[in-house]
């Protein structure tokens, strides 16, 4: 079966009738922009609207359907904070229909006075009178006749309502296509087929169906690690058998020499492992784990070391240019004092012509770069060793396309987020991994505090006289600007504010709308110039080194989630001064963002604070799921998905042990499920090479 027949799921959203370009820009806030992304928009709860013939025994606080009468409607005076209001006939009771937030037109629209309509929504009781704020669905009264009392709940933004969701992925789904199985026969269990499983997770009955376990979701999420597992196994079997890289180990030495301090035992373990699988015939691809300011980038530069004294080139792979910025600062002038030719390429580097050339003769060992370094013009005369800096994961074919510029290239991966053996499986395949559980010597540990926002004005004071003894500050808050829907910090508000206190030359501003050059201006300020606060949003959560700065302040903490919490903290404690972290939280705060504060507060272990993540998000917990490092699925929870991951990766060794590739019908019906899921690209690394 040929991929043609998935063409109308990828067709754009523009294509269903009533989706024009305002709605089109306000479903880019939830990641929608094809037809395809509408069916994995699943619900997140259920509606329950019994349809009632009359208001007799109904209580306040009710949910229900009601066919309604329209007799006229109260429009307020301008000014006035009273409500517009529609006052609506049901049998022998009136209802009034209220709404607070009025577009006089299009309510005079919905609610034609002497028509019927179908209401649903909550009832209330207002002196004495029966009331409904906002009803949630106002449609022909003929839909009483075929009335749904239960309709699935879909995540929302501002704009976007829930009945055109409904509306929405009810005529998406018409457009799913009958396909063949993929999932072989001894792993599919009883699990309906993938266009039933589609269909009845948009129709759920009762809050069960929405969980994880449920069949019906088991198979969706299923069929995204197996697509993901299949790609991999792809990838993973069109690589080279790899080559030896041996070294003598004196330009390690000379570079522990200059910097300094020796290695934790972590440290030390990490690097030997490292070293053994350079030194072996077979290709490395190697994950090497630490917490916060645990040392990586130290042993991947003595691993970088090890293959340049060998006679390779090395390649640093980062995701932002900050990070860039960052190591080569550190970098360069550590590679200068032993003899190594360290460069940056980014895609602001204005001589990019003559990087290509001194690549491409040899002259320069390192090169550190973001997505610039992919680019087909970047060619290199010995590749041996590329290590990623995988805060934001890069792509299965990114880091492919990379390691194709050199011959049986070896790979080490790098990550700060704690991550179960399962996850290590999905995103990196079965690989080695090298743990660094102890901190550098001289490290201090992170005093962390929380206060409500309410105390702002004791914050304030305490910074006076911090500013006054020379300390350097971070404050991050969780938006750029004002928002009309969220009541959070704005930097740029906060910004505002602190320069009146504390003067403009005092406090600086970065986040990631900014240009290139204004982020190195407000960096550099902070580094070495007079700025001594930096009003930041999490653009800084990784890859920013200012040694000097040791005070944290995170506004609107319980917005943030553990893991981010903790990069964020791990900006500063990064020399031998005491170091703060200030969390400060808005009101009202749940339970789960009080427990995700105290966690913060108890510990610095990246690894506690990690399964305490598990453990409150599982509870329920929506907020802060972004998490550096960790794959980022559609149906699938990367952090609660352990055995069905396994067999998933099970399932496709054993499809590719009996079809390596993908011919057989069931083979052919997995390439489908490729393209589904964006995968297709591993099946061409397979073909090409």
């Amino acid at each position: 079966m040929r991929p043609e027949i998935l063409y109308p799921l990828f067709a754009p959203l523009e294509n269903l009738k009533g989706v024009g370009p305002s709605l089109t820009k306000i479903l880019r806030r939830l990641n929608l922009t094809r037809v395809l992304d509408l069916m994995w928009h699943l619900p997140v709860g259920v509606a329950h609207f019994p349809l009632k013939s009359s208001l007799m025994g109904c209580q306040p606080g009710q949910p229900i359907a009601l066919v309604v009468s329209i007799l006229e409607h109260e429009v307020p005076f301008k000014g006035h904070q009273k409500p517009y209001k529609v006052v609506c006939q049901a049998g022998q009771d009136l209802i009034d229909l209220t709404f607070f937030k009025a577009y006089p037109k299009t309510i005079e629209t919905r609610l034609p006075v002497g028509e019927k309509r179908l209401i649903c929504g909550t009832l209330d009781r207002f002196l004495g009178m029966w009331q409904m704020a906002h009803p949630e669905r106002i449609v022909p009264a003929e839909v009483a006749a075929y009335w749904q009392e239960k309709s699935p709940l879909y995540p929302l933004t501002a704009g976007f309502f829930q009945s055109q969701a409904q509306k929405m992925i009810q005529t998406a789904l018409k457009r799913i296509p009958e396909l063949p199985e993929w999932i072989p026969l001894a792993y599919k269990e009883d699990w309906p087929s993938w266009r039933q499983a589609l269909e009845k997770a948009h129709s759920p009955q009762q809050e069960p169906d929405l969980l994880p376990t449920h069949p019906v979701r088991q198979r969706l999420a299923f069929d995204e690690l197996f697509a993901d597992q299949l790609a991999l196994s792809l990838v993973r079997r069109s690589q080279p058998k790899g080559k030896s890289i041996s070294s003598t180990g004196l330009l390690k030495e000379k570079i522990l020499k200059e910097f300094g301090y020796s290695l934790t035992p972590g440290q030390k373990r990490a690097l030997a492992e490292i070293e053994k699988d350079l030194a072996a015939p077979t290709r490395m691809v190697r994950l090497l784990q630490g917490d916060v300011g645990s040392g990586k980038t130290l042993v991947a530069f003595l691993a970088i070391a090890h293959a340049i004294e060998a006679g390779y080139q090395a390649a640093l792979l980062v995701p932002t240019e900050i990070l860039a910025s960052q190591h080569i600062q550190t970098l360069k002038s550590l590679g200068e004092k032993v003899g190594i030719c360290v460069a940056l390429l980014t895609s602001r580097l204005k001589n990019k012509k003559a990087v290509y050339e001194e690549l491409a003769n040899g002259k320069i060992q390192l090169i550190i770069g973001t997505h610039a370094l992919l680019q087909e013009t970047v060619q290199f005369s010995n590749l041996g060793l590329v290590v990623i800096d995988e805060q934001h994961r890069f792509g299965v074919e990114q880091r492919a396309s990379l390691t194709a510029k050199g011959n049986d290239v070896d790979v080490l991966v790098m990550t700060a987020t704690p991550i179960p053996r399962t996850l290590q499986l999905t995103t990196y395949g079965d690989l080695n991994v090298s743990l660094i559980p102890d901190k550098p010597q001289g490290r201090q540990s992170i005093q962390t505090r929380v206060l409500g926002l309410n105390r702002l004005e004791e914050v304030y004071e305490g910074l006076t006289r911090l500013i006054e003894q020379g300390h350097k500050i971070y404050w991050v808050c969780p938006l750029v600007e004002e928002s009309e829907t969220l009541d959070l910090a704005a930097a740029k508000d906060r910004y505002d504010h602190l320069k009146i206190l504390f003067g403009e030359k005092k406090v600086g501003l970065i986040h990631g709308r900014q240009k290139g050059e204004e982020k190195d201006l407000a960096m550099a300020a902070f580094k070495d110039g007079p700025c001594q606060i930096l009003v930041a949003t999490t653009v800084i959560e990784v890859g920013i080194d200012v040694k000097s700065a040791n005070i944290m302040v995170i506004e609107h903490a319980e917005r943030f989630g553990l893991a981010q919490l903790h990069q964020l903290r791990g900006r500063v404690g990064r020399s031998d001064q005491e170091s703060h972290c200030l969390l400060l939280y808005g009101f009202p705060i749940s339970d789960i963002g009080k427990r995700r504060l105290q966690v913060l507060r108890e510990t610095e272990d990246g690894f506690r604070i990690a399964k305490e993540d598990l453990i409150l998000r599982g509870g329920g917990d929506v907020l802060g799921t972004k998490q550096s490092g960790l794959p980022s699925y559609k149906l699938a929870d990367p952090l609660t998905c352990g055995p069905l991951l396994e067999k998933a990766y099970e399932a496709a060794q054993t499809l590719l042990k009996d079809d390596p590739h993908l011919h057989s019908p069931q083979g052919q019906a997995a390439r489908l499920l490729l393209y589904l899921f964006g995968q297709e690209k591993g099946i061409r690394l397979l073909t090409s090479g």
